[in-house]
């Protein structure tokens, strides 16, 4: 189930007798993006234990962000977010993972850079200045892409904003997975609703 409203799938778990999956519900998480966001990491670089993870951009409006926080540090790796202190929850200090403002000073110690896509449909007043200043801050170009360990991956949930949180060059790089994430989504989703209508 998808659903606008957080907390929609665990609500219709209760109403159920069957399995319910969770396809991202309001704000709140998209379990199976953060699997298959496990799944690429994995197989780019080998592992998860110890792998550095900047999550970086709309944190607050994201549930791709929590789901990966959660799975990510339950696997071992090291998680940071990075974002406009107006694009964090109040409730961030309760995650466990450690919160930055300075994209440039984490970019150098990241195995994994996951850029988040700025969700203006959410947004009902104004979170930064405007797009140029945000994307001087927090986006990603070919320019900060050559301040990342020489095998560092870009990730992207999707959809992406070309020249706002990513740019043409980076979202076009060899280093970007978008497509793969793309296309492990489509065999993982697969493997979650075998394991479910399978049952035990």
């Amino acid at each position: 189930t998808r659903h606008s409203a957080s907390g929609a799938a665990h609500r219709l778990a209760n109403w159920v007798d069957g399995s319910v999956l969770n396809a991202g519900d309001g704000t709140h998480e998209h379990p199976t993006q953060a699997l298959l966001d496990a799944f690429t990491m994995r197989s780019r670089l080998g592992r998860l234990e110890g792998l550095r993870v900047a999550v970086v951009g709309d944190i607050l409006h994201s549930r791709v962000a929590r789901s990966n926080v959660l799975l990510l540090t339950t696997l071992g790796a090291h998680v940071t977010l990075v974002a406009p202190p107006t694009l964090l929850p109040v409730s961030v200090h309760t995650w466990p993972c450690e919160v930055s403002y300075d994209l440039d000073e984490v970019l150098p110690k990241s195995d994994v850079v996951m850029m988040l896509r700025v969700q203006a449909e959410r947004m009902t007043e104004s979170y930064f200045p405007s797009v140029r200043e945000y994307s001087r801050n927090y986006g990603l170009d070919g320019e900060r892409l050559a301040r990342m360990p020489g095998d560092a991956i870009v990730m992207h949930p999707g959809p992406m904003v070309r020249g706002m949180e990513i740019s043409a060059e980076v979202a076009d790089s060899p280093r970007c997975t978008v497509t793969e994430q793309v296309a492990n989504g489509v065999s993982l989703r697969m493997a979650v609703l075998y394991l479910l209508l399978g049952g035990s």
